[in-house]
């Protein structure tokens, strides 16, 4: 029982320790203790304060946690911050607000459904997924982004 109560302590001390790492503005880096929720948060959070530590380093975080068959299609950390520029996700940028929404998982996977307030106070609707890294190597057990939907327009707050 007692040991029970420690894992968990223990848990929610690394849970905050995250969360503070990430309110620090410090790029973090994947590791199997990280749940799947909270990637997505951690990569939001870095878009959302995008030029914080330095030009980029949302981008460069949320990149980090980008599963490597995504690299490989979006190309280098280059062509990934481009693309992240571009018409398509640029309202990710130095947005208002997020909301996090689990629409199922499994062990291998989970899906979640993101709403972003851009700093034009318009909602947009993303599908984002996850998925547990299997092969060897220093990702192995790491939750990383393997989609990222096209946003949905939602319409505007004001």
């Amino acid at each position: 029982m007692m040991l029970k109560k420690l894992q968990k302590i223990f848990k929610i001390l690394i849970f905050y320790s995250i969360l503070s790492s990430t309110s620090n503005a410090e790029i973090l880096k994947p590791n199997s203790d990280i749940k799947p929720s909270e990637v997505v948060k951690i990569q939001l959070s870095g878009l959302q304060k995008n030029d914080l530590e330095f030009k980029d380093s949302g981008i460069e975080q949320t990149w980090n946690f980008a599963h490597p068959n995504n690299k490989k299609v979006t190309g280098p950390l280059s062509n990934f911050k481009r693309m992240i520029k571009g018409d398509s996700y640029q309202m990710m940028l130095d947005h208002l607000s997020h909301i996090i929404t689990e629409l199922g998982s499994s062990d291998k996977w989970a899906q979640f459904e993101v709403i972003i307030l851009d700093k034009n106070k318009i909602y947009h609707k993303f599908n984002w997924q996850v998925e547990k890294y299997t092969e060897e190597g220093v990702l192995k057990d790491c939750w990383l982004t393997t989609m990222v939907s096209n946003p949905i327009p939602l319409g505007s707050s004001i």
